[in-house]
């Protein structure tokens, strides 16, 4: 992990001014002037007419159409990226779906010649269709300045199901519209639903939700159109971060979701239980369950000391082992789906500088019952005093638990190390980490601008980020490329690297995250004012600048956004904490998606045979030989049966049928030969008397 001290990115601050270089508002590109504007924002501009503003309607479907099981997507979704998408919306929709993984049970997939599918197009503005409408090939818009995760995010939501979070029936009690200051001919799209419309599905209303409009929807003027009955929500709604608590209960009920696809654990420590962790018997010493340590830290990462009797972490006191010692700490039994993962913690650390904490797996095979122990990573030159975050990315395929070994360095130890916070998933981990300390006397100051430290591309490309805190009212977050060690052997202008910048919300719970994300994309076309491409070798277009060190480099322009987040909204939440701000980077080539792939045919152009039958307690329809059919689902000693999965089964039940069967046969057979036994006795018992008389009748006609 990477991170950038305050005293180092203060001085490179004062330097521009300094030196008279140029600055960054004379070297940076704004992907939308400048402007937050919203879906309907956007929309309206295009002077496009919508329903609620970013809703297409079919012919069959009025406005006020009831989402049943049949406009339900089954769990995994065909989709299609069409060549019409800009590079960017693309990397921008991937990433979308890796949070409706790692939140729910809906899953994506590329169409493979399923009957329904959702076709993602370069479109006139941000919109969708709302449910599965049924009608083969489903169009869904990410237009210009849609690139957005959040919009992506919203936008399948609609075709999932869902309408705006104020159409709802109670929105009222919530919220007042004001209708005046509502443009001309656009008051239809503050229209509510009863409740024979719309299910809220019994959760209450939500002023976070990503699918409530904001308070300037639709205005005629400056003046708000919603004005929400809680003040303190007034600048909250309409946020475009992510999935709020609420949206992901109502998408999980709706959908039947028990758990999410790439979750797989999550430990703040606060349950005495410690996430089912256990302890080494063949280490020095056990690792504690402590909410603070004298020597530090006072308080956990979860709450920061914030709630009276709860915070807790698990602590390794180094003081209490020679060096060498070690304290293991492993993880409950983990099953693995998807071969990677990614591993986040926190730690802090008190003792001595050349303590380290050492991760380990242990995977599990069929020949190894006891688990094999694999060092992933050693972490080393922990810094003292604060709490830190940590990435460790695993490729596990078997079984497995994650191991924490706390090993004793050399030197004093004035107390040891923490851990807080662990997160798992099956994820990819970020390239690098931006730690930014002491933020609030940064942001206060009055010409807060930053630079992060140098990074580089898994392609070998050099970046920076450049955070520009100066406005009142927004953050804006660039990115830059700059000089470095590889650029004889990399191609020019810089094609196609798609650059993640994420603010993370510092949720203990990796599920509850509303992060922050925005990401742009190298187009080696892309030029500049003066006629130069834009993402060409920085020694040959950029401006010449300096590290903290005296390092002398190129730096060539931004490009990124000046309405990142608003002040207000990065106040909120968790992204300060600790008077901490983590940025999480990733540079991706993204070359591979600037066309499709030949696409299938389909199984059925309109028609969708699975429409007419429905599956039962879980049941998944499928086409076999044209014809709809249930695949029932089956466990391990339990398992569904008939047209529709309407019938139970298990191995109790076979085990008793088996055995009645096997009684009634004994029964019957039983039966059968005391019935045969009792007829041959009968038969021989009469045989004798027969006989002699036979005999008399003959003896008679004979005398």
């Amino acid at each position: 992990m990477d991170s950038w001290s305050l005293p180092w990115s203060l001085f490179f601050g004062a330097l521009l001014v300094v030196s008279g270089l140029p600055t960054p508002e004379n070297f940076v590109k704004d992907i939308d002037g400048g402007v937050d504007q919203d879906i309907f924002d956007i929309n309206e501009d295009l002077g496009l007419d919508l329903f609620q503003g970013d809703i297409r309607l079919d012919g069959a479907q009025g406005r006020n159409s009831i989402i049943g099981e049949r406009y339900r997507w089954p769990h995994t979704i065909p989709y299609v990226l069409e060549d019409s998408l800009d590079i960017n919306a693309k990397g921008v929709i991937l990433n979308a779906f890796e949070r409706y993984r790692l939140k729910t049970c809906i899953d994506f997939k590329p169409w493979a010649g399923e009957a329904n599918y959702i076709s993602v197009i370069k479109g006139s503005g941000c919109w969708s269709y709302v449910g599965n409408r049924h009608t083969g090939r489903q169009e869904l818009s990410i237009g210009d300045n849609c690139d957005r995760i959040a919009t992506v995010q919203h936008e399948f939501l609609h075709a999932l199901g869902f309408w705006h979070e104020q159409s709802r029936s109670d929105r009222d009690d919530y919220v007042t519209i004001v209708w005046d200051r509502i443009l001309s001919g656009r008051e239809h799209n503050f229209n509510i639903y009863d409740d024979q419309e719309s299910d809220s599905l019994n959760v209450p209303y939500d002023y976070t939700s990503v699918m409530h409009y904001s308070k300037t929807a639709f205005q005629n003027g400056t003046e708000p159109t919603i004005v929400t009955r809680i003040s303190d929500f007034e600048d909250v709604i309409g946020q475009r971060m992510d999935f709020s608590d609420y949206d992901l209960l109502k998408l999980n009920r709706l959908y039947n979701c028990t758990s999410s696809l790439s979750f797989m654990d999550s430990c703040d420590f606060e349950l005495e239980n410690v996430c089912g962790m256990i302890q080494s018997s063949g280490d020095s010493v056990d690792w504690q369950w402590v909410s603070q340590v004298p020597g530090g830290p006072e308080n956990d990462h979860s709450n920061m000391g914030q709630c009276q009797g709860s915070g807790f972490f698990m602590h390794f006191d180094s003081r209490s082992v020679n060096v060498g010692g070690t304290a293991v700490l492993e993880s409950r039994t983990l099953y693995p789906k998807r071969g990677f993962q990614c591993l986040e913690f926190y730690l802090y650390n008190t003792g001595s500088e050349n303590d380290q904490l050492n991760i380990y797996v242990r995977e599990y095979s069929d020949n190894d019952a006891h688990g094999k122990l694999t060092l992933v990573e050693e972490i080393k030159e922990i810094p003292i005093g604060s709490w830190q975050l940590y990435y460790v990315t695993l490729q596990v395929t078997n079984k497995f638990r994650v191991v924490f070994e706390g090993l004793r360095g050399a030197g004093a130890a004035a107390g040891g190390l923490s851990i807080d916070d662990i997160n798992l998933s099956e994820t990819r981990c970020p390239h690098h980490v931006w730690h930014i300390s002491n933020f609030t006397h940064i942001i206060d100051s009055p010409s807060a601008t930053l630079y992060s430290p140098p990074f580089y591309s898994p392609k070998g490309y050099a970046f920076q980020i450049y955070l520009d805190l100066r406005s009142l009212t927004n953050v804006g977050i660039y990115f830059h490329l700059i000089s470095g060690a590889n650029d004889d052997q990399l191609q020019w202008p810089c094609p196609w690297q798609q650059a993640t910048m994420t603010l993370l919300d510092q949720n203990p719970d990796i599920r509850q995250r509303m992060s922050n994300q925005r990401s742009i994309t190298t187009d080696p076309l892309m030029t500049s004012d003066n006629g130069n491409y834009f993402w060409d070798n920085p020694s040959k277009v950029g401006s010449v600048a300096f590290f903290p060190n005296g390092t002398q480099f190129s730096r060539g322009g931004g490009y990124g956004t000046s309405a990142f987040i608003t002040q207000q909204r990065m106040k909120s939440r968790d992204f300060i904490k600790g008077n901490d701000v983590y940025i999480l980077l990733t540079v991706e080539d993204i070359a591979h998606l600037s066309s499709s792939s030949p696409q299938p045919a389909p199984t059925s152009t309109v028609l969708d045979l699975c429409s007419r039958i429905t599956c039962e307690n879980g049941g998944i329809c499928v086409i076999q030989e044209n014809k709809a059919e249930c695949r029932c689902p089956s466990g391990e000693d339990w398992w569904y049966m008939g047209e529709r999965c309407e019938k139970r089964g298990s191995t109790q039940d076979t085990v008793v049928i088996a055995v009645s069967s096997t009684v009634a046969v004994f029964v019957l057979m039983l039966i059968v030969t005391l019935v045969s036994v009792y007829c041959v006795r009968r038969k021989y018992r009469k045989g004798p008397s027969s006989k002699s008389a036979n005999t008399t009748v003959e003896n008679q006609h004979v005398f």
